[in-house]
């Protein structure tokens, strides 16, 4: 009698497969439903249901949702909020300066949203029109026959950490599809697969990245300020790491704070974590939380690469969109609306070759993103994330300049991009960083705030963050690095253990996992393979993150 895991798995038939029920892979399905009612699409989603893992307080651009919905009013989904003013500020460690706000985060006409709502309102929409979304279903495998994608494998439920089937197992499912959707979002597992596989990054710069630690925050009515974007750069972080704070002020007294930093930062102590806290309690700052109740907590990385790190966008069998493509525009602060966009315009390429005799690559959908706004926009942006990399916080900010007001975005040159992980220094080169103890009302630790992601997966199944090498973990990531892992993780995830006894050891809590795949990308040895864990697994955000 054969193992379960060995047999048959059942096999479902489409048109179009999509993985990941994010803005970008909703919006592709809707489009093709737009264009042709009677195409078979399915979009399958690891959360438990759609919007529980789009972690976001955003600023929404509504140029494409207008584009794929020409009557839709946006400030019908739930707590979207116009924007009314726009406010940015330098930082240092006592005083704030208000500067002018760069033309790239000008918010007229943009709306202060819920992405998850948004996502959730998009859901219905694409139900309505007759797509099948199924979430709580992880696609865990590649399909690929005769190097062609024909669609992914959902992962197996009800398997132990010792690998075997329990009294609960299903065998996952086939999703087939003429054409397969890879919207997974920023760092995607099988993206990751496809790049390699398919060689997609041969001609471009590595992506890079950063990580975004939110809090949701119901304040007191004396410090909202309906439809306020307030942005900060400077003070907590030193001027070799770019990153900065989001503030917005949306519904009825809820504050999205978001603190981001990127992950080419070169000093293994510092914490992403601790710097977001810290920055709370900057004199002009802590007010807004006075007497405030934090609700929810959340993290995820996100992409910074831009223009010149994104990679070959078709491949046989199926298309990249969206954050798993790369297309956020980093000046912006923003990548719901080229994300967006990328969807329709993939879905358009996908209907026109469905009609041919015999489906080919989809080659036609990067001449089309290329022909659309997105190209120009990201194009325009190219220079002004890598400037900061090249030339350090002040001298990014005067290149930020020079190529925002006298190149207008078309300078003669182009800056390349890096890889993250190779930027750390090791510990011996480095300064540890002194972080103060969380208060409990405006500061908090760590474990604390993984409890507000209502995060959750089921404990005996196999770990979804693998090792390549243990040993690596201590000969390295301890040895050389002081384990920048147990500060870079935003939820506890790794711990060492056994160090007073001089035998340290590196315990994973992959329960606390919250999905950010920041430790995917800032290993030094790049050792650490995020997988996804059994369908539904994960946090679980509320309406207003």
């Amino acid at each position: 009698m054969s193992q379960p895991q060995q047999e048959p798995r059942e096999a479902m038939e489409f048109d179009v497969l999509v993985v990941g029920a994010g803005p970008a892979g909703l919006t592709s399905a809707i489009r093709l439903k737009q264009l042709n009612p009677e195409l078979a699409v399915c979009v399958v989603e690891k959360g438990s249901e759609v919007g529980a893992h789009i972690l976001s307080g955003a600023v929404l651009e509504p140029r494409a949702l207008l584009e794929l919905f020409p009557e839709c009013d946006p400030g019908l989904i739930p707590l979207a909020t116009p924007v009314t003013q726009d406010r940015f500020f330098f930082l240092t460690e006592r005083k704030s300066y208000q500067l002018p706000t760069p033309p790239q985060m000008h918010n007229h006409g943009n709306y202060v949203v819920s992405l998850g709502n948004v996502v959730r309102w998009l859901g219905q929409q694409a139900e309505e029109l007759g797509v099948e979304i199924y979430p709580g279903f992880a696609a865990a495998e590649l399909l690929v026959e005769d190097g062609r994608v024909t669609g992914v494998a959902t992962g197996d439920m009800g398997v132990g950490k010792n690998g075997a089937a329990t009294g609960n197992f299903q065998r996952g499912m086939e999703l087939r599809a003429t054409y397969t959707i890879f919207a997974e979002g920023c760092r995607g597992s099988l993206a990751k697969q496809l790049l390699h596989q398919f060689s997609l990054t041969a001609t471009s710069d590595p992506q890079t990245y950063a990580i975004g630690i939110k809090e949701l925050w119901e304040v007191q009515p004396e410090q909202f300020h309906k439809g306020l974007t307030l942005h900060s750069v400077g003070w907590p972080l030193k001027p070799d790491t770019y990153g900065g704070s989001a503030m917005y002020f949306l519904g009825e007294n809820l504050l999205a704070y978001s603190f981001v930093v990127a992950l080419d930062y070169k000093n293994p102590y510092l914490s992403p974590f601790q710097e977001m806290q810290r920055y709370k309690t900057h004199p002009a700052i802590a007010p807004y939380f006075a007497g405030g109740k934090r609700i929810s907590y959340g993290a995820r990385a996100l992409n910074e690469g831009g223009f010149q790190s994104l990679p070959r966008l078709t491949f046989p069998g199926g298309v990249l969109i969206g954050c798993a493509a790369g297309t956020l525009n980093v000046p912006k602060i923003k990548g719901t609306h080229t994300a967006m966009k990328s969807g329709m315009v993939a879905a358009e390429a996908i209907a026109e070759a469905l009609g041919a005799d015999r489906p080919a690559e989809v080659t036609a959908y990067t001449a089309r993103l290329q022909a659309s706004w997105v190209w120009p926009e990201l194009h325009a942006a190219r220079n002004i994330r890598p400037g900061f990399a090249k030339f350090g916080f002040y001298g990014g900010m005067v290149n930020a300049a020079v190529d925002t007001y006298l190149f207008r975005g078309k300078a003669p040159w182009t800056f390349r991009n890096h890889a993250d992980h190779a930027q750390t220094r090791k510990a011996k080169d480095s300064t540890p960083i002194d972080y103060p103890k969380p208060d409990n009302k405006l500061t908090f630790d760590r474990l604390s705030s993984v409890f507000l992601s209502n995060t959750n997966h089921e404990e005996n199944q196999p770990a979804h963050l693998v090792l390549r090498d243990p040993s690596l973990a201590i000969t390295v990531n301890y040895d050389e690095y002081a384990s920048p892992e147990t500060r870079y993780c935003p939820a506890g995830v790794y711990e060492i253990i056994g160090a007073e006894a001089g035998n340290p050891q590196l315990q994973i809590n992959a329960q606390n996992c919250v999905h950010c795949k920041t430790c995917d990308i800032k290993d030094p040895t790049q050792n650490i393979t995020w997988v996804v864990p059994e369908g539904g697994g994960g946090p679980n955000y509320p309406g207003g993150m």
